[in-house]
């Protein structure tokens, strides 16, 4: 079956790799990627958008893909300057190539532009062969509720200092996406759900990139109201991530680290859910009540791959 229009929900790195496989499987549709933005966050001045910039880069050519984030043949001079001057925070750092998005980006929003408009932008550098749209122009920002090291009551910290600086290991109680409720979808999102004939959830994390995109008032019910059938892959293979950080996040929704857990969270469409279909890895078991589950190759190790897997989940959103 052949596609005219595909939507994706998509967070970072596995995000921008199935999105890579959609095009290459695909490559005479339109597709719209919608992308999470709750990673956000501003440092050093500049407002710095990891998944979208994430997303941006693998499609362009100009992701280091060995970390799977950050440009290719990065360097680090600014990094060490802020260092040496005791700049913090010094934990989270800029490559040198990656800081003139975030300067383009952060005059642009400065200046009044919508981030949709903003991304729009930046990608026509890129030329991503998708169109990259942030859930929303509102400014949501997810914040994790642990338990402060030194005096034990709890805190809510960045999201983006949990993993980055702590590398989630700091057990979370809860997760806030601040902002969320003002928030709404950004221009051409519920269009997009409105006239696609396949939507695809890609491997991303459930809880703080899915989780957050279908956090945005209206967005879920306009996902739902589309005429296509919704296929979704699962992040975890095996029991276990392939990448990431979402076994540190699931449980703390009583969500088990599992194929069949992350199914049955999401649930079926049929039954109020978001699923009409759902991939997961041979040999793991997922028993989702009124969702077609299907056993494909989950793991993106290089194109042929990837695009295999992308093939199969429009398969499953064509039925």
């Amino acid at each position: 079956m052949c596609f005219v229009q595909i939507v994706v929900l998509a967070g970072g790195t596995g995000g921008a790799r199935f999105l890579r496989g959609v095009r290459a499987a695909e490559p005479g549709a339109e597709i719209t990627a919608v992308v999470n933005t709750g990673d956000d966050v501003t440092m050093h001045g500049l407002r710095i958008c990891p998944d979208l910039d994430t997303v941006v880069y693998t499609l362009g050519g100009g992701i280091d893909e060995e970390r799977g984030w950050g440009r290719a043949g990065e360097s680090w001079t600014v990094k060490e300057e802020l260092a040496a001057y005791g700049a913090d925070p010094d934990w989270f750092g800029l490559g040198d190539r990656d800081l003139a998005t975030h300067l383009i980006r952060t005059r642009m929003l400065d200046a009044g532009y919508p981030l949709s408009a903003v991304t729009a932008a930046l990608a026509d550098r890129w030329q991503p062969g998708v169109t990259v749209l942030p859930m929303s122009d509102q400014r949501v920002e997810t914040h994790v509720v642990v338990d402060d090291p030194e005096t034990g009551r709890p805190r809510a910290i960045h999201f983006q200092e949990w993993w980055v600086r702590h590398r989630a290991a700091l057990d979370a109680s809860a997760f806030v996406q601040v902002g969320v409720d003002a928030a709404r979808p950004a221009p051409g999102v519920v269009e997009a759900f409105a006239t696609a004939d396949a939507v695809l959830v890609a491997p991303s994390n459930p809880v703080v990139s899915i989780g957050t995109i279908l956090g945005v008032p209206g967005l879920r019910e306009a996902l739902l109201a589309t005429p296509a059938r919704i296929a979704g892959v699962s992040p975890i293979v095996g029991g276990a991530v392939v990448r990431g950080m979402a076994d540190r996040c699931l449980p703390v929704l009583d969500i088990e680290v599992s194929a069949e857990g992350v199914g049955r969270h999401y649930g079926a469409r049929s039954d109020g859910g978001l699923l009409d279909a759902w991939l997961v890895a041979p040999g793991d078991p997922a028993d989702v009540a009124g969702v077609d589950v299907r056993q494909v190759p989950l793991l993106m190790s290089d194109p042929e791959t990837t695009a295999a897997l992308a093939r199969a989940a429009l398969d499953a959103a064509g039925v």
